[in-house]
């Protein structure tokens, strides 16, 4: 190799090395153009996938909206149901309100993230690693020991059960995270398993009697969701010189039965509607709440996981807080039997995190390929 070609190798791993630090570490160096290592085929850059117009991605979309205080009272419970259930079945994503978690739980959440990524590179380097069951993960992208393009988002992953063994893991500094988390991760976990409570009852389910086993068909689906995984990803966009040429997130869905999504005040989350990407209006203080890949198993296909990603601007940053709720991941999940019959047949076959793990170690993800994986042939 000849000596120009070696120094050309070098400082593209040099780049590379650069990239891996994630974006946040890039833009300290105040750029003003985006590198090529972020820079979508034209094909799958914001404004030209399936058809959209500057017009349409513009557009805010205000979600069905579900007041959590309706689905706690006997007189108006019945009609937040249905509205829940339209909800997941024409959405996949509805937007809840009235909630019960203070609103000094949410914003001190914010304010923790904020300032976590704040922090000199070197702090927030500690919680860097590529192995993917590590209880906390500092990293870029979306997955980027596969991603081809990366994402222009930085994340913290936090793993929140069992607590008391994965706590002292989580990051010290700021000197208030674990406790901020701590607390929005048990005000979340048990408004998960509410709203999954209202689930059941929305598509003809009983509330199964506590005690039973791990599978889904077993009947004990709360007891499990109850002892159940739950993820939390803090995600930081930093502001992008070029936001037409990449993505903070591309086009995916998400893998449990719920996400709930805490945003700031920036827009940037997309979902598709129809055959539009539409961005969600951010209402402050609520919850953006999605269908997952595993709550679509459940059941049986009527209620959808959705496509969503999320865009980038050129003045400001954003945070947004995800907790991902599903089974323990020892568990498998398969369709409820009660919503199997001849006129319905079973259309996923089991599926465990464990699978998941397999599947987006083994190659790029993207969009719904590992449902689509799972789904048996018609």
């Amino acid at each position: 190799m000849s000596p120009a070609m070696v120094g050309t190798a070098a400082e593209a791993s040099d780049d590379e090395r650069q990239f891996q630090k994630g974006v946040k570490h890039l833009c300290e160096k105040a750029i003003s153009r985006v590198p090529g290592k972020y820079i979508l085929p034209v094909h799958e850059r914001p404004g030209r996938a399936y058809g959209e117009d500057a017009a349409m991605r513009r557009k805010l979309l205000s979600l069905p909206l579900i007041d959590f205080a309706e689905l706690r009272s006997s007189l108006d419970r019945p009609r937040a149901l249905r509205s829940l259930a339209t909800a997941c079945e024409q959405y996949g994503f509805f937007q809840l309100v009235n909630h019960g978690i203070p609103d000094e739980v949410i914003s001190s959440m914010i304010d923790a993230s904020t300032r976590f990524f704040g922090q000199p590179y070197e702090e927030r380097a500690k919680y860097m690693s590529s192995d993917m069951t590590s209880p906390v993960r500092y990293g870029t992208s979306f997955n980027q020991s596969k991603d081809k393009v990366f994402c222009w988002r930085d994340f913290l992953k936090i793993t929140c059960e069992p607590m008391p063994q994965v706590l002292p893991h989580w990051p010290s500094s700021p000197t208030d995270m674990r406790r901020v988390v701590a607390s929005y991760a048990k005000e979340t976990k048990y408004l998960f398993l509410k709203i999954m409570e209202a689930i059941l009852e929305s598509l003809g389910l009983p509330l199964p009697a506590p005690g039973r086993g791990c599978v889904a068909e077993d009947g004990g689906i709360m007891d499990r969701l109850q002892e159940g995984s739950q993820m939390m990803v803090t995600n930081f966009y930093p502001p992008c010189p070029e936001p037409d040429l990449t993505l903070g997130m591309p086009p995916h869905s998400d893998y449990g039965f719920l996400t709930l999504l805490l945003q700031d005040r920036v827009p940037g989350l997309q979902i598709l509607h129809g055959d539009n990407w539409v961005t969600v209006k951010p209402i402050p203080g609520s919850f953006v709440v999605n269908v997952g890949d595993h709550l679509e198993i459940f059941s049986n296909g009527r209620y959808k996981s959705v496509l969503h990603r999320v865009l980038v601007n050129s003045t400001e940053s954003r945070i947004s807080v995800a907790t991902l709720h599903s089974l323990p991941k020892e568990c498998s999940i398969s369709p409820a039997l009660e919503l199997i019959d001849e006129g319905n047949p079973r259309r996923y076959m089991d599926t465990d995190f464990a699978s998941f793990l397999a599947y987006i170690s083994s190659c790029e993800p993207k969009k719904k390929n590992f449902l689509e994986s799972r789904k048996l042939s018609s």
